[in-house]
């Protein structure tokens, strides 16, 4: 079975599951009741579902109970609660079970062992919180053998105080939590880092991360151009440490990448885990359409899992369309950066 049938057959099954009374969400079936068609009878191929679904709202994650997502074949099963977002107001809300604990699990089989050594311990310095990256991170440690250190940080902070021209408060916090990954990189062995671009900058003013023992450096963040990538695996990692860019978030899991060749000028490309996520690269102004390959589009990503159905949600990134290539045989998506991030200003905070 190719990669395209191998989708639509897990669309058609993730359809059924969410649609029918049996096994479906609160959400969709009352979703469905109000349509004057059945996604069950209707979608049987990717190109049916961008026919028949509009873009999922972000506001459903923010207004909603909870309660509402839960599958009737999950109900009863108490689940964990992720957020993402909530620099103003209440943030969106996926809940999982093992989604997360799958997602990593299927990252690791990609990660090289000499880079991330099994048994080795990592360092987790990122956003931790209701995130669901602390949970995931150190699940990945544990799958690879290890034990994994946390430093606390919450991203959400870090940009109001950007936001309200508190820039010096926001250097100086950002120095507390960078100070504790030193501390740990010094006093304990440490092999694996999972950090952001930024934070990892940050870390290599302070202290040669290679030559505190760590050979692989997970690295996750919207923004990563070439020339910070380039900046990050030369200067800062003196390409002595590995560095694995992902692209990932609450509702799609994680995005791989492959390593850079030369001619790749230090852009990277990730592809999503398909069947699990898809992601296409729309045109702005006319979202049922890709954008050419090579070209800038926005980021519309799709969550296809028996715990969580997300269609066609319109990310806050855009990205270039990239090519399948011998390990992904989907298309991918490049230089990702904030939407519309050539026209206004965006604040990132630590990322």
């Amino acid at each position: 079975m190719d990669h395209t049938e191998q989708l639509n057959q897990h669309l058609r099954d993730i359809i059924h599951w969410h649609f029918s009374p049996e096994t479906g969400a609160p959400f969709w079936l009352k979703w469905a009741s109000e349509q004057d068609w059945d996604p069950r009878e209707k979608v049987t191929c990717f190109d049916d579902l961008v026919t028949w679904f509009p873009h999922f709202e972000d506001n459903y994650l923010r207004d909603c109970q909870p309660e509402m997502f839960v599958p009737a074949a999950y109900k009863g099963k108490p689940f964990q609660v992720f957020e993402t977002g909530g620099t103003t107001g209440i943030p969106k809300q996926r809940i999982a079970w093992e989604d997360h604990l799958h997602d990593y699990s299927e990252f690791s089989r990609t990660l090289d062992d000499n880079a991330f050594p099994k048994g080795g311990n990592w360092l987790m310095l990122g956003p931790t919180g209701p995130r669901r990256l602390r949970t995931s991170i150190e699940h990945l440690a544990n799958e690879r053998g290890g034990s994994c250190y946390h430093v606390d940080l919450d991203p959400r902070w870090v940009k109001k105080l950007i936001k309200t021209g508190q820039a010096e408060q926001a250097r100086a916090y950002k120095k507390h939590v960078v100070d504790q990954g030193v501390a740990i990189l010094k006093h304990r062995n440490i092999s694996c880092l999972f950090t952001t671009p930024l934070l990892l900058e940050a870390l290599g003013e302070h202290i040669n991360v290679p030559n505190a023992g760590v050979k692989g450096v997970f690295c996750g963040g919207t923004t990563m151009t070439p020339q910070m990538v380039r900046f990050l695996t030369e200067e800062v990692l003196e390409h002595k440490a590995a560095f694995v860019p992902t692209y990932g978030n609450t509702l799609m899991g994680l995005a791989c990448s492959i390593p850079l060749k030369p001619e790749d000028n230090y852009s990277v490309t990730y592809w999503a885990p398909q069947p699990r996520a898809v992601m296409r690269v729309v045109n702005p102004k006319d979202t049922a359409k890709q954008v050419d390959y090579d070209e800038y589009g926005r980021v519309e990503l799709t969550t296809l899992t028996k715990e969580f159905f997300v269609p066609r949600f319109l990310e806050r990134d855009e990205a270039i369309r990239r090519r399948p290539c011998s390990l992904y045989a989907w298309d991918g998506v490049g230089d990702v950066r904030p939407f519309e991030a050539s026209k206004k200003a965006i604040v990132e905070g630590v990322y």
